[in-house]
């Protein structure tokens, strides 16, 4: 009996492991018996290098059941204490509204899908980035807005950068930060000028007078709450030739007048309490708008307008698309990942409450405000200001006020000046105003809030001065104004939605970006109320099971890396590069070794990695590859040589980006070693290490992990992303810290490279969860079968298709590249015209033209089953057969179903048709497309278009007409 019951426990133990890899044991063994190898053992021993296998395996311990992870994680953030926020300071609560909580949020058609790359198949969240963009643009008063950052803090350090490239103040190497911006955007600010060599200098705003600049920062309303007229400060700067930036609270633009009108020149923020939870610091979405005069140094993604084949309107991605990968360290910025998802979030929060939702959304919280404001000063309390939007700030009885508000479960912002500030939110009523009373005047006050509240309205407020009280229109397109029913809005947000290709409705084999299963389990912790509504500065004891959750999967990575520390704060893969070149900088500089600068990069790494290095200030040289993909041995050990006395480091990336695990990668780590260099071994294709191998036990010194591709997290349309960093213990010392909480276990005085000490940390148990339910067997397995399906899935294809590079014993690791340069000189059908041909098979392309131009880089990962690997590969061998008939004469090179390819239904529908080709096999190429047809909704687009008519806002009304 006992043991009938530890068999039943352990196959229940299992069960999530089965789900979450693909293949079952006949479909391994039909893979295996065409890969010619009796075991995955043994496919693992002729694929992964002896030297560099791990002699043991992981101790994260067994796998757990779903069950069993959510039960054991809901009693550990149970211990998070939910006490109410009024600390403000960029981070709000907020309303999520439920229509777009369960339907986007929630939704496995938002979360799911990748970067719109791909745009016929990506219109639905491209025109929700685009009332994105124009939300950004109707409340910054500016020309041009980006599709999101990743928080308001690295936003500003963007905007800083910017104002570097385009000032006319060439000689300025100076910019200023008013002292009152809120405290982690200084910091942020601070630690980026320091890469970038500039001076940066705090002071109360009008002193920005006094000093020779290239752009300057103030926060409107400030941190402390105050109204600043910042035009007379915009014009000061001007008159230095440096750029204004404004960091502004999205909110109170509703009622503010706009930066852009009041001059300046970059505005930015966060869009987090536009329906986002504050999730103890994120991810959230940060707005970013500038002139239209310098859109070419506008950093991160931009959603434009262009036409289709057929002259349809049609969005896309403009000008900066994949620019890391194109300009490399001459990239404005090394942003990779937006923040999709919650740029989405903040728009349908704005297209449901409309523009006058919105407005008598921010009218109520600016009159509770008042409210409290006007019930102290009765009582005698003196207010730091005489304007606020929501925010107001106390100059006595701080120690007093704290202590009574933690005891009625209350937070607020204090500072080193003994000040306390009270941020009011959406979330406040009535009642909770009476409770403030209470706190800080003691029981026994007399006020009445309904009193209180009349005399306002009677009397009118004058917190927000009368020059800056806003009187132009906004969001006037219909996309904001048509939407406001619950019914209407679920229509238009699955309307949208039905636009998309996800992973819900298809394989998406993206070499290098890793599109696996993201658990239905593995999400649902996100929104419970402990994970979502926690504040990012509230005191460590509220949130004490947060810390646990994050220390136990810090021993997790570190256990699977074999590094020795892990910071969690970078909220994207290239802010996790920038944060480990920042590391390996502060630690040659530890040892008297600043002049070591050039950072090593072989010719096949991701674009990301020259454009970080560049923001680290390091000179990059670029070692090559041989005809097999691997790192030229000769070309890096002279080239180490050369520049030994200035080298820094090399980024590598492990298995290679060529898709094979090179035999010498430990022979680079020691070259460089050698030399007085760091590894830093980039964390991209961490899928096909984990359990098998690790960075630390190669020899690299620091990676950062992509938890948006190996550990679950979902892409979310282009973000969010997380990029935490392992480093060796030598390195540790040098990770980043925070301005407001002390990071536990790193050095004081590190700076910060994102807003929020823990970064995304609302996403977190995702990963955590991911790893708790795998186990130290399944995350091997999850390696191993990542392996069998990308050698099956290449030998399949090798039979039709060259491939480029291969490793030892024939073998790839996990993702393969397809060379159709053959192909293309034989046919004139190029890699594009394949990509949006399988977009009719109802698939998303893979990585096209990189790491190689001309190339499709494939990568099946282990969710995929054989059914689904199988009907990709058939869409393949019948596009090589569309190719074949064109090389054989049977169809022209203008005249065939790739180069007019994708085919909507309208398309297939029309009256015209003088293909030569049948109308049925455009849309219906192989009978398994009839059984889940995926349809574009518009035909191929035209990007040069598209850039030389660059719209990047809502169309106004009248376009409609025409």
């Amino acid at each position: 009996m006992s043991h009938a019951k530890s068999l039943d426990q352990l196959e229940q133990k299992q069960d999530f492991i089965r789900r979450h890899i693909g293949p079952d044991a006949a479909q391994t063994a039909t893979m295996l018996a065409e890969l010619n190898v009796s075991s995955v053992e043994e496919l693992i021993a002729q694929t992964v290098p002896a030297s560099i296998r791990l002699e043991q395996g992981l101790t994260v311990g067994e796998s757990r059941t779903e069950v069993e992870a959510l039960s054991y994680l809901k009693s550990v953030v149970s211990k998070n204490k939910l006490y109410k926020s009024y600390i403000g300071q960029g981070y709000h609560p907020t309303l999520v509204p439920n229509v777009i909580l369960r339907n986007v949020l929630e939704n496995p058609g938002w979360y799911t899908a990748y970067t719109p790359y791909q745009p016929e198949i990506a219109q639905g969240r491209l025109e929700s980035l685009l009332n994105f963009q124009t939300l950004s643009i109707d409340l910054s008063g500016l020309d041009l807005a980006s599709a999101s950052l990743l928080d308001e803090s690295t936003a500003a350090a963007e905007a800083m950068a910017l104002a570097k490239r385009v000032a006319k103040a060439k000689k300025a190497n100076i910019f200023f930060i008013a002292d009152d911006v809120h405290t982690q955007t200084i910091d942020v600010v601070a630690t980026r000028a320091d890469q970038f060599g500039f001076e940066v200098v705090v002071a109360p705003a009008a002193d920005v007078a006094n000093h020779e600049i290239f752009g300057a920062l103030f926060q409107y309303p400030s941190t402390s709450g105050e109204i600043v007229d910042v035009q007379g400060l915009i014009e000061t700067v001007h008159s230095k030739k440096a750029i204004a930036c404004v960091a502004a609270d999205i909110m109170s633009l509703l009622l503010l007048k706009s930066p852009g009108s009041l001059g300046a020149d970059v505005v930015l923020g966060s869009a987090q309490r536009f329906g986002v939870p504050m999730g103890y610091g994120g991810p959230h979405a940060a707005f970013f708008a500038t002139r239209d005069e310098y859109k070419r140094s506008l950093p991160g993604r931009i959603i434009g307008i262009s036409k289709d084949r057929l002259g349809n309107d049609a969005l896309r991605m403009a000008m900066q698309t994949r620019e890391q990968h194109i300009r490399r360290e001459k990239a404005n910025s090394n942003i990779c990942t937006a923040q999709v998802l919650l740029a989405n979030m903040a728009a349908f929060y704005a297209v449901y409450h409309g523009p006058q939702g919105l407005k008598v959304i921010a009218e109520r919280i600016h009159r509770f405000a008042d409210i409290l404001a006007a019930g102290l000063q009765a009582k005698g309390v003196s207010l730091k200001h005489n304007t606020w939007f929501d925010t107001i700030t106390l100059t006595q009885n701080k120690d007093e006020i704290v202590a009574r508000g933690l005891a009625a479960e209350i937070n607020f912002a204090t500072n080193h000046d003994g000040e306390l500030s009270i941020s009011v939110n959406e979330e406040t009523t009535r009642a909770d105003i009476a409770q403030l009373f209470d706190v800080i005047l003691g029981e026994g006050h007399g006020l009445d809030v309904a009193a209180l509240d009349a005399t306002i309205t009677a009397n009118g407020s004058e917190s927000i001065p009368a020059a800056l009280v806003r009187d132009d229109a906004i969001l006037t397109h219909p996309n904001f104004n048509s939407y406001h029913s619950e019914t209407e809005m679920l229509r238009y947000i699955k309307r949208l939605e039905n636009k998309d290709l996800s992973l819900n409705h298809s394989m998406i084999s993206l070499g290098s970006c890793t599109m696996k299963l993201n658990a239905t389990a593995e999400m649902i912790p996100v929104t419970w109320p402990e994970i979502a509504n926690l504040h990012p500065f509230c005191p460590l004891d509220q949130a004490e099971g947060y810390q646990i959750m994050i220390n136990e999967l810090h021993d997790w990575l570190v256990n699977i890396t074999g590094y020795d520390a892990v910071s969690m704060q970078p909220n994207s893969g290239a802010q996790g590069e920038y944060a480990g070149l920042i590391a390996i900088r502060k630690y040659h500089e530890s040892r008297g070794d600043a002049h070591r600068n050039v950072c090593l990069i072989p010719s096949s790494a991701h674009g990301t990695n020259p454009a970080s290095a560049q923001m680290a200030s390091m000179k990059v040289v670029v070692v090559g590859c041989d005809k097999n993909g691997n790192i030229d041995m000769a070309d890096l050990k002279a080239k180490a040589e050369s520049v030994a006395e200035h080298l820094s480091c090399i980024m590598v990336t492990y298995p290679s980006t060529h898709g094979i695990y090179e035999q010498n990668i430990k022979e680079v780590c020691d070259i460089v070693h050698q030399h007085g260099g760091q590894v830093y071994m980039d964390g991209a294709n961490m899928n096909a290490q984990v359990g098998v191998t690790s960075p630390g036990s190669i020899g690299s010194d620091v990676s950062h992990l992509n938890l948006h591709k190996t550990f679950c997290i979902p892409h979310g349309g282009g973000g969010p992303g997380v990029g935490p960093i392992g480093v060796k213990s030598h390195l540790a010392p040098f990770m980043p810290n925070h301005s407001v909480i002390n990071v536990p276990g790193t050095t004081k005085g590190n700076g910060a490279v994102s807003a929020a000490p823990y970064g995304s940390a609302a996403i977190l148990p995702i990963s955590w969860a991911y790893i708790t339910m795998m186990g130290s067997e399944g995350l091997k397995q999850a390696t191993e079968m990542a392996i069998v399906n990308a050698n099956y899935l290449t030998e399949k294809l090798s039979k039709h298709y060259p491939i480029l590079y291969r490793g030892q014993n024939n073998r790839i690791a996990h993702e393969c590249i397809v060379d159709l340069r053959p192909l293309k000189e034989a046919s004139g059908i190029t890699e594009m015209d394949v990509a949006k041909r399988l977009q009719d098979y109802g698939f998303h392309s893979p990585t096209m033209s990189f790491p190689v131009a001309g190339t499709l880089m494939i990568e099946p990962t282990e969710s995929e089953n054989k059914v689904e690997i199988d009907r990709f590969i058939e869409a393949m061998v019948s596009i090589k057969g569309e190719i074949d008939k064109i090389i054989n004469g049977e169809w022209t090179i203008d005249n065939n179903p790739l180069v007019f390819a994708p085919h909507t239904q309208g398309d297939v529908l029309g009256n015209e048709w003088d293909r030569a080709y049948d109308r049925f096999y455009a849309a219906f190429p192989v009978p398994a497309v009839a059984k889940n047809k995926f349809w574009p909704t518009v035909t191929r687009i035209d990007d040069v278009y598209g850039d030389r008519n660059l719209i990047c806002s809502c169309p106004p009304v009248d376009s409609y007409a025409e």
